[in-house]
């Protein structure tokens, strides 16, 4: 078959990482996208806000683009929206109501960015995008209004599950419709696309209604007031704790930037559902008893900024810790996140609060399938090829493991990598050879893009061994030195207990531009910074082992 006749998948985010989905899938002239989102920084980037797509192969080919379509509202999913849409002339989106409604409402925090054109579909509406006809079908995540996609090709059906998980009792959704999964199978299936999150867990995924009625043991047990931290975008979360909270006579109060924002975004469209009077805010704490009130927060990961981390430094302007608070960690560990939590933990008990987590209890459950969860799909779908999607390496490893294992043909199988188009035939699937442009693109401020690799080393580089100025005031004509340079240490040591360092330095910044000067190098500024910024680096090295940036400062009178 000819190039045009296949199908290309083109990752640009989203696979050998968690985080910035992004799938763009081109037949012919026309392209289609799923998803756009972001990835949160690692360690070693200091500074970034978030990183995005790199979209560079789009560039050239906006007026092919016919549709953007959005599986959920998680920002791992729609967080590059704001900032890519007008770079690829900003096509239509495609998403359910809810998800919708997050995406113009971050929308909001970006004024310069160009007014969306989001179309709003039902989970059973069929679509038609150039060549493609797309209908959908509903999934659980733990954010309701999840679907996946069906995506009929003129070579063959291609399906895309998006986030999901089977669950079969849901809180604030409907339940896993597997009927709906098989029938969309009908017919054959080329090609199935799968989440991959949770590959490495054995077993099924825990349901929503089992973390609720864990979560009702502590409100049975807590004599006090209930803190429960987790994440602003777990809407099946924030409902339970709703619901037991009226179950047991509570109010509750919800705090955080995020997720306040998200409950009122909910509650108006109808997928949040409280009692009058169930929700207070947060200056309302003292007028109610400690056995009456539930405090719902971000800060489950230890952030600076967040709620639960203000209250434990007695930062908060209502809320104080106090003996007998039980504090509740719904949710998973972000990997990195570790010393932090911890930290926090040992501080809630250091105050007198009694701490519950998912390793003491099942009060956490993710949104992804694991392995029975992974087989189920691929048996309802029982497609050709199978290319596993979102997650590290090992976990696209393990997911294609489960395929084999339940009957794909191991050649029938891709792991792919971002940048890296994979080609489908109606006989054959490979990897092609070409390579596109996946580098990550780093948000920091205002700033998308202008931060690369060089200004990342220089941050980790003052990071790890801080920064040295030498300020030196020259003569121009004769090149001498007037009094002695300046220094400024950030980071590396502490001039007041450094005497002996310091007069060292000066000493040989004084013989680098005395030496400089008798060679008639004067007039050559540069040439003195290089020779003042390597002489010094190598001075400073031998005398502390370490490896400042060291920034020469040359004024000319």
């Amino acid at each position: 078959m000819t190039k045009k006749q296949n199908i290309r998948l083109i990752p640009l985010g989203g696979l050998n990482e968690i985080g910035r989905n992004m799938m763009a899938i081109e037949f012919g002239d026309d392209i289609i996208i799923i998803d756009m989102g972001l990835q949160f920084p690692e360690e070693d980037m200091p500074g970034i806000d978030y990183i995005i797509p790199n979209t560079a192969y789009l560039k050239d080919k906006k007026e092919r683009i016919k549709g953007v379509i959005i599986t959920h509202g998680h920002y791992d999913h729609i967080g590059a929206i704001p900032h890519s849409m007008g770079r690829l002339g900003n096509p239509p989106i495609y998403a359910t109501p809810l998800t919708r409604g997050i995406i113009l409402r971050r929308q909001e925090d970006f004024p310069q960015a160009p007014k969306l054109n989001i179309q709003q579909i039902k989970k059973t509406d069929k679509i038609e995008l150039g060549c493609f006809k797309i209908e959908f079908f509903p999934v659980n995540h733990n954010i309701p209004d999840g679907i996946g996609l069906v995506i009929e090709t003129p070579i063959g059906r291609i399906i895309h599950t998006g986030d999901f998980k089977f669950d079969h009792s849901p809180i604030g959704d409907e339940p896993a419709d597997i009927s709906r999964i098989s029938e969309v199978a009908n017919g054959g299936v080329l090609a199935l696309m799968s989440d991959s999150t949770s590959a490495e867990k054995p077993g099924h995924s825990i349901s929503e209604k089992d973390i609720q009625d864990n979560l009702e043991k502590i409100f049975k047990e807590a004599p006090g007031r209930i803190i429960i931290a987790t994440f602003a975008s777990l809407i099946s979360r924030i409902q339970e704790v709703i619901n037991l909270a009226e179950k047991y006579d509570r109010k509750v109060i919800v705090d955080g930037y995020s997720m306040k924002m998200n409950v009122e975004i909910t509650q108006k469209l109808g997928y949040l559902k409280t009692k009058k009077g169930t929700l207070i805010k947060a200056k309302q704490i003292t007028d109610l008893p400690d056995d009456k009130i539930v405090v719902l927060c971000t800060g489950a990961q230890g952030e600076d900024n967040a709620v639960l981390m203000r209250i434990v430094n007695k930062e908060h302007r209502f809320v104080r810790l106090q003996k007998g608070d039980a504090v509740a960690f719904s949710s998973s560990i972000i990997p990195g996140n570790e010393r932090s939590i911890q930290g926090l933990k040992d501080n809630l008990w250091r105050q007198g609060a009694r701490v519950y987590h998912d390793q003491m209890m099942d009060i956490h459950a993710g949104g992804h399938g694991q392995a029975e969860d992974l087989k189920m799909m691929i048996n309802l779908i029982k497609p050709k090829f199978f290319i596993p999607i979102h997650g590290s390496y090992y976990m696209l490893k393990l997911h294609s493991e489960i395929a084999e294992s339940v009957g794909i043909p191991q050649k029938n199988i891709i792991i792919g990598s971002n940048g890296q188009a994979i080609s489908i035939s109606q006989n054959s699937i490979q990897l092609t050879k070409e390579k596109i442009p996946a580098s990550y693109v780093m948000v920091d401020g205002l700033g998308v893009g202008d931060v690369g690799q060089i200004v990342l080393r220089d941050r980790q580089a003052m990071a790890k061994d801080g920064m040295f100025v030498i300020i030196a005031v020259i003569d121009s004509k004769s090149g001498k030195v007037y009094g002695e340079p300046d220094i400024i240490s950030r980071g590396f040591v502490y001039l007041r207990e450094s005497k002996e360092l310091l007069d060292q330095t000066r000493r040989k910044v004084k013989e680098i531009i005395s030496k400089t000067s008798s060679a008639q190098q004067t007039s050559n500024w540069s040439f003195i910074k290089d020779e003042i910024r390597d002489k010094v680096g190598q001075l400073l090295y031998t005398k502390t082992q370490r490896r400042p940036m060291v920034l020469p400062v040359i004024i000319k009178t």
